[in-house]
């Protein structure tokens, strides 16, 4: 296993892909699985969806593998499953996100997804808990994100990296989903940096330039996962409505309330999505 006292992705030496493949390996050797198809990063509300999509083989606490470290929000559970699925693919899930505003870096953020495809998946489904612009979209309705604005001002990919973000949210796996759920609404997503919520402004902003849903993860993610080569499906629980479209003040009680609230019906939804891949 690969420890420093400093994460080395904070070396600025350091290969971030180097530091993936080490992780990937790692996760070999612990699993015994030498190769996983798809991976899904479980967001707010979204996490018995790694209970009903197989059988987990594995449980691994991120932190414990190169490059990943400890949880820093409730709501992220800091594990890593390996997953039997039932058509015989393996998932990888990924229960230890690291959002931008924890101030580790861009490369810190998108490591889950590096590993994932040096694990060899050639699918990520990044899911989030996120709110929303639209007024019709209430507390536990999910989400197909069709695209996304960053936000953040920053990017993972370093140097003269030029990659296409065309049909970024693959618009393949989007009508997928919508045969397991004819009524899925789809919207833009906003990665703002956080952590402070957004003000009424900034969600006003946000609706003028085509943005539908707000939150602080994800549009890096799907970047990287892109320049890894990987197909993305995103999703996005709408746990509240956005400050200023809804007039009551933002708690993250509330979203972890929502979360919970919703999880049992997505999750169930999520599981369908993922044995049609």
């Amino acid at each position: 296993m690969l420890t420093t006292e400093t994460n080395p992705l904070d070396l600025p030496e350091t290969d971030p892909f180097e530091i993936a493949r080490v992780a990937a390996q790692e996760i070999a050797r612990i699993t015994g699985v030498d190769r996983h198809d798809v991976a899904l990063t479980l967001g707010s509300g979204w996490g018995s969806a790694a209970g009903l999509i197989g059988e987990t083989t594995h449980t691994i606490p991120a932190q414990e593998i190169a490059g990943f470290g400890a949880p820093a929000l409730e709501g992220h559970g800091g594990m890593l499953r390996s997953v039997l699925l039932p058509g015989g693919k393996r998932a990888l899930v990924i229960g230890a996100r690291t959002h931008y505003y924890e101030g580790h870096g861009v490369r810190r953020v998108v490591h889950s997804v590096r590993t994932a495809a040096a694990t060899g998946a050639k699918t990520m489904i990044l899911t989030n808990g996120a709110g929303g612009i639209r007024e019709t979209w209430t507390p536990g309705t999910p989400v197909l994100i069709s695209d996304h604005i960053n936000l953040t001002a920053d990017s993972p990919l370093e140097g003269a990296t030029f990659v296409d973000l065309t049909d970024l949210y693959s618009s393949r796996l989007r009508a997928l989903a919508r045969t397991i759920d004819p009524t899925l609404d789809e919207g833009v997503y906003c990665q703002f940096r956080g952590p402070h919520y957004e003000t009424p402004a900034e969600v006003q902003m946000a609706k003028v330039i085509g943005g539908h849903i707000v939150g602080m993860s994800t549009a890096l993610e799907a970047i990287a996962a892109r320049q890894s080569g990987m197909e993305i499906l995103g999703m996005s629980l709408i746990t509240n409505l956005a400050a200023g479209i809804q007039q009551e003040p933002l708690s993250h009680g509330e979203v972890l309330e929502a979360g919970r609230a919703a999880e049992p019906v997505i999750s169930a939804l999520l599981a369908r999505i993922v044995a049609a891949l």
